[in-house]
């Protein structure tokens, strides 16, 4: 076997093992930016953080409570790492990655071996690669815009700032208190590096990166300010013969590199040491150098990590585990709680916001006190792994964490954040109606004049942009929501919003009688409505037809025939869809003119298609059924009659989480979302040459067990096969469908229909395609 390149390998090894010459002045203590900030941790826990974030317990079997977070995946590491960096990682980590995690598991090798280890170690990762490292050009222009998204969406509060907040201002220096970037530089391409930052959690699931939510092309952007000083490397790491890449392997595996990173084939080595008694002056904590992996440690962290594994191991209160958890993942550089956290005063001013005469709320991450109290558990959830937002005139965005790391903090917050228990009284027969218009008059103009700061159900306000009224309910407990209101200032101290209810009395008191309590159930009752709810007086509407140019057009927004997290794309020619991210779910096509929004531009305002559209079904589309019988899970059904959702987290239940989507050169997104382990990426395209539009969809499936897809529903005719596809149809819609096995059925009591699944049956290459044709009839 042989990697070939332009590269001469004695250079680099010449490059890497040099490294150990320079001075010690470069290297840093392991950075854990979370116990930089002001946390709630005693040394303790400080040093039990320590040990988690380090790994430990992949060697020493028992010396912590929780599993080692997973290390980055190295299955294609060769084409993310630059050949100078990966030698020079592995020759000094310290050295090449200043206060990085990795240990130097080489310390107890004289020159020449260490550099035939490097060797051998680089062989093997560069056998797994199936692409080369290559470096690429910079665009000027690209840099610029990935230099204000940096510092605008949230970057700088884990990593230093590379300019001024404000122009003629100073740069702040923050040292070791957040993730250094020197060596970035000179690991990554561009390509590599864009790939990483649109999708980290996919070679680093321990989510100490998170998703920041980028596009593919914010991500180059980023990707290119912190390339801009990088340095041009060349190709692949050298030619290896087989010999050399299996004396690798036999490294990676003897030196415990496999205990941290998993590869598929090998397996972790028995533990170093079972349980917690271990001599603390020996190991990886002594401070003198000998066999045992070498990690970046000060005497602080040494101090802190035999504190920790001297007192007895206890498990963790809930108070301690949510403190434990924000200090990990460094929550605490964004938001305060209680008396801990929130944005360092050097880097405030890069806080930024749409909406500044809203002050600090509109710029600054909430305040997480009491936030198990006044969030839902089922939108706390939506908040931190579906990215959830409500706030769009904040600049910098929520990171996902993923919710293999996260999976545990709404429960904690919702059991350890209690206030008075408080119930709102629900109104029956003609007392609806009574709510409800009291409700909309104290939201108008003519009453709290809500509506004048606040958006309502995706309209926009004419003054300011506040927080969409319309998800309140949704969103929000009755005991927090009552008191914001009453008292704004007890809960959210320095918020621009006036009291309605100044000391439990109410400003008006020709409404229900000026009874504060049953204004505030009226009002509760009133956003419960939803998208149902009546506009409150004085609320105008500014509606937009959206047209499509030469380019594929994508506009997201609340929509009924796409629901709340509803996206419309429109191909030129005429043929246009939507879909429904909060299911997963190709819901309507139609063939004219795009949609009218209630505002120009992408955002969260609602949208509706211009011509009449052929509805598809808005449930899941993906489910693996237990038996014949078992009947499709549907979406929960409200109306004003049933305005709670008897099902708030009907997707996830059944397995589904939407991923986001990126664009391809043609501005054609493509829709990323999972079911259980199932992997699906789903685009579609316009098919105009023939007599009538085709819609022509496309699932590329990962690895994963067989499933079904609902492909459509109602009064289905089959009417055949044609040229090795399945072809069924409605009245207003042809479908054809690849040879496979399809499934024809009833459903549904009241209004009995029919369903079409397909089984979709994912190969191990974890690279399935399966396409469809959607022919509109009409």
């Amino acid at each position: 076997m042989e990697l070939r390149t332009s590269c001469r390998r004695s250079e680099l090894a010449s490059y890497a093992v040099g490294l150990l010459l320079i001075a010690a002045s470069a290297r840093a203590d392991v950075t854990v930016p979370g116990l930089a900030g002001e946390h709630a941790l005693s040394q303790a826990a400080e040093g039990a953080l320590l040990v988690r974030e380090l790994r430990c317990a992949a060697c020493h079997e028992g010396i912590s409570g929780e599993a080692a977070p997973p290390a980055p995946r190295l299955d294609e590491a060769a084409w993310r790492i630059s050949p100078r960096h990966l030698r020079a990682l592995l020759s000094d980590p310290a050295q090449a990655h200043p206060g990085g995690k990795m240990p130097d598991v080489l310390t107890s090798l004289g020159r020449e071996e260490r550099e035939a280890a490097v060797d051998a170690l680089t062989a093997f990762l560069s056998a797994r690669s199936s692409f080369e490292f290559l470096s690429e050009p910079i665009e000027s222009a690209r840099t610029r815009r990935g230099s204000k998204l940096f510092h605008s969406v949230g970057c700088v509060a884990c990593h230093q700032p590379g300019e001024p907040a404000t122009e003629g201002g100073e740069v702040p220096a923050l040292g070791a208190s957040v993730v250094g970037l020197t060596h970035v530089p000179e690991k990554y391409s561009l390509a590599s590096l864009s790939d990483f930052l649109f999708q980290p959690l996919r070679v680093r699931p321990a989510g100490r990166m998170p998703d920041m939510g980028l596009t593919r092309s914010e991500a180059e952007d980023i990707a290119s300010y912190l390339l801009d000083s990088g340095v041009e490397d060349e190709g692949a790491l050298g030619v290896y013969d087989a010999s050399l890449v299996e004396r690798g392997g036999t490294l990676f595996q003897r030196l415990g590199c496999v205990s941290c990173h998993a590869l598929e084939g090998m397996n972790a080595p028995v533990p170093v040491t079972t349980g917690r008694e271990l001599d603390l002056s020996k190991g990886c904590l002594s401070e003198v150098q000998g066999p045992s992996p070498r990690y970046q440690l000060g005497e602080a962290q040494r101090a802190a990590i035999r504190v920790a594994l001297e007192v007895p191991r206890a498990e963790p209160s809930d108070h301690a585990r949510i403190d434990e958890t924000l200090t990990a993942f460094n929550c605490i550089a964004c938001h305060s709680r209680g008396e801990r956290g929130g944005v360092n005063a050097l880097v405030d001013a890069y806080f930024g916001t749409s909406e500044p005469e809203l002050g600090d709320e509109a710029r600054i991450p909430p305040d997480l006190t009491l936030a198990g109290a006044k969030l839902h558990l089922e939108w706390t959830q939506r908040v931190l792994f579906d990215a959830e937002k409500v706030r769009p005139y904040m600049d910098t965005r929520m990171p996902q964490f993923g919710e293999a790391n996260l999976s545990h903090l709404p429960g904690l917050l919702q059991r350890v954040d209690h206030m008075d228990p408080v119930t709102p009284k629900v109104p029956e027969g003609k007392e609806r109606e009574v709510a409800r218009d009291a409700g909309r008059e104290l939201l108008g103009t003519q009453g709290l004049s809500c509506v004048s700061c606040h958006n309502f159900n995706g309209k926009e306000t004419q003054g300011f942009k506040g927080i969409d009224l319309i998800t309140s309910h949704e969103r929000l407990q009755f005991g927090w929501f009552k008191q914001f209101v009453i008292s704004p200032q007890s809960l959210r101290p320095g918020i621009v919003m006036p009291e309605g209810w100044s000391g439990g009395v109410a400003s008006h008191s020709t409404i229900l009688e000026g009874d504060t309590d049953k204004q505030i159930d009226a009002l509760w009752y009133f956003l419960s409505l939803g998208r149902s709810a009546p506009d409150p007086r004085g609320l105008t509407s500014v509606s937009s037809k959206l047209l499509v140019g030469d380019t594929t057009r994508t506009y997201r927004g609340r929509s009924n025939i796409a629901g709340f997290r509803g996206i419309a794309v429109g191909f030129p020619g005429g043929l246009s869809y939507a879909f429904d991210a909060n299911n997963g779910t190709l819901s309507g096509l139609w063939r004219g003119e795009f949609v009218s929004a209630r505002w120009d531009g992408q955002g969260a305002g609602g949208f509706n298609p211009l011509a009449r559209p052929v509805r598809l079904a808005q449930d899941l589309s993906l489910y693996r059924l237990k038996s014949d019988e078992e009947p499709w899970p549907l979406k929960p059904y409200m109306d004003e009659e049933n305005p709670v959702n008897p099902d708030p987290q009907y997707p996830r239940n059944h397995g589904y989480r939407f991923g986001g989507y990126y664009f391809d050169e043609e501005k054609v997104p493509t829709f990323m979302y999972s079911v259980g382990e199932l992997s699906v990426e789903d685009k579609s395209v316009a098919i105009l040459d023939g007599e009538r539009p085709v819609l022509r969809r496309t699932l590329s499936l990962g690895s994963g067990e067989p499933i079904w897809f609902r492909v459509l529903t109602g009064e289905i005719e089959e009417v055949g096969e044609a040229e090795a596809v399945n072809v069924f149809k409605t009245a207003e819609l042809q479908l054809s469908l690849p040879e496979g096995v399809t499934r024809l059925r009833s459903f549904g009591e009241e209004d009995p229909q029919k369903e079409l699944l397909l089984l979709l049956s994912p190969d191990a290459s974890g690279q399935t395609i399966w396409r469809m044709d959607y022919e509109l009839l009409r």
